[in-house]
């Protein structure tokens, strides 16, 4: 068997020789033999007949690649078929664990900042009690006091009181 690049100085040969013999009938203006003229037509129907063997078997060639994508684009399709009922079987409830564990997270991002808010106010709850507390003492103090004075008072009226009344009943 002949290799791909003797076929090819083959071939250039006899087109070499095809254009020679064309070149001789219009230079001598006379036929060439008829020897020479079979050789090229011999020539030239090789030419053309190795032409269509390389067409038909480069015709074969993509059949066989087309054949073979449409095999693969299938059994691509079947893996992604089975890849899905594995990950189905897998995990049934996959998508519901995954849309509460989304859920889940949206609460949290939620809670945080709520959380934040509750210590702050429960921060200025403790502040309001305390004043008010100490509000509630002072008022508490106070009340004593004024108890005391009011006592004194009392009792400094009653005093007078009492002198004034002594005063009336001596003089009388």
């Amino acid at each position: 068997m002949a290799t791909p690049k003797q076929l090819w100085e083959q071939q250039q040969l006899q087109m070499q020789r095809v254009k020679n013999s064309g070149a001789i009938v219009s230079y001598n203006g006379s036929p060439v033999d008829d020897k020479e003229e079979e050789m090229s037509r011999s020539a030239l129907a090789i030419f053309r007949v190795k032409e269509e063997e390389i067409e038909r078997k480069k015709m074969e060639v993509r059949d066989k690649v087309q054949a073979q994508l449409g095999r693969a684009e299938e059994a691509s399709k079947r893996l992604a078929e089975i890849r899905e009922e594995l990950e189905a079987l897998t995990d049934p409830m996959r998508k519901e664990v995954a849309n509460i564990r989304k859920r889940i997270d949206i609460v949290n991002k939620d809670l945080k900042p709520l959380g934040q808010s509750c210590q702050r106010k429960e921060k200025e709850y403790k502040e309001a009690v305390e004043a008010l507390n100490e509000k509630n003492r002072e008022k508490a103090q106070l009340l004593s006091r004024l108890m005391e004075l009011v006592g004194e008072s009392e009792k400094m009226r009653m005093k007078k009181l009492e002198e004034l009344n002594k005063h009336v009943e001596t003089l009388r």
